[in-house]
């Protein structure tokens, strides 16, 4: 069977009856370091150990999906095809979206103030975009403070979680995630729904163009961006990364940053002891560091 076959037929659902809806399903200690060296391959995302029921709850309904009963048979055909549109299903598993509107929000006026007054089109990088809430918080802070040129500014979204990627395409949120905006906010940026969708908004048509989406793995040898950015947003995913592929990102994102773009870290995230290439600039904001004096050179911090 050639490989385009064996991956459509994994997709297809070929796993046999779904009679195993009923059963208790087999998570081996193996079965586990199995899924936690898989994701760490595929994703670069550091497993705990504790994480063991929260990887069998959710890898579960890949199984019941399947009709399957035994994690050992899920991997041993995820292994067998390594081009399966499965392994985004198992990716988007195990990826975590915790998300809102204007997160930490000590970011965002610090953002207003770097982008205002300057020259050309502004263009930010969401770097870790989940259900879109963090790219449209940042698409509103550049209508606000650039006024009538926000219409050249252009916010990068991506993410790995491809099912997360799509809600956040969609712009269609609960009004009570919504409803934390101030009133003119909510006003300006969202359609409130009636009829059927009672209770939801939508994110108007004005500043939903200003956002690109696409799918990205930070692990991925090519990146589909393209610098350089004003600011680059990557909040709360490093940590799930260890220190040698945190290193390797952060020295991939510099020089896709401005000489003075900005890179926005997660409230638990500290690079000062990761990379020499940027430094602190202020609460988990951080600026490319200057030049090495010659004959030296800027290397990550082993």
């Amino acid at each position: 069977m050639s490989e385009s076959r064996e991956a459509a037929s994994f997709s297809a659902g070929n796993w046999g009856s779904g009679s195993s809806l009923e059963r208790d399903l087999v998570l081996t200690a193996e079965d586990f370091a199995r899924i936690r060296q898989l994701i760490y391959q595929r994703a670069g995302i550091v497993l705990a150990e504790h994480k063991r029921e929260m990887v069998y709850s959710r890898l579960a309904k890949r199984l019941r999906h399947h009709g399957l009963t035994r994690f050992s048979d899920y991997l041993a055909r995820l292994e067998r095809q390594p081009d399966a549109r499965e392994w985004e299903a198992f990716t988007n598993a195990l990826t975590t979206n915790l998300t809102a509107f204007f997160r930490e929000s000590h970011h965002f006026p610090l953002l207003a103030e770097h982008v205002r007054g300057r020259p050309g089109p502004v263009r930010v990088w969401s770097a870790a975009a989940s259900t879109g809430e963090e790219p449209y918080s940042i698409a509103m802070t550049l209508s606000e403070a650039l006024g009538s040129r926000a219409g050249d500014a252009r916010v990068v979204a991506t993410d790995i979680d491809t099912e997360a990627l799509a809600r956040a395409e969609a712009g269609v949120y609960p009004l009570e995630q919504v409803h934390k905006l101030d009133a003119e906010q909510m006003r300006r940026f969202f359609q409130r729904g009636t009829g059927r969708q009672a209770g939801l908004a939508r994110v108007r048509p004005e500043l939903r163009a200003m956002v690109e989406f696409s799918p990205l793995n930070l692990l991925a040898p090519s990146w589909p961006v393209s610098g350089p950015f004003d600011a680059i947003f990557c909040r709360n995913v490093m940590i799930y990364f260890d220190k040698a592929t945190q290193a390797k990102i952060l020295e991939r994102f510099a020089p896709l940053l401005k000489p003075d773009g900005l890179l926005f870290a997660g409230h638990s995230e500290n690079f000062s002891y990761i990379t020499r290439t940027l430094r602190l600039r202020g609460q988990t904001v951080y600026t490319l560091a200057p030049p090495p004096a010659a004959g030296g050179r800027s290397t990550p911090v082993r």
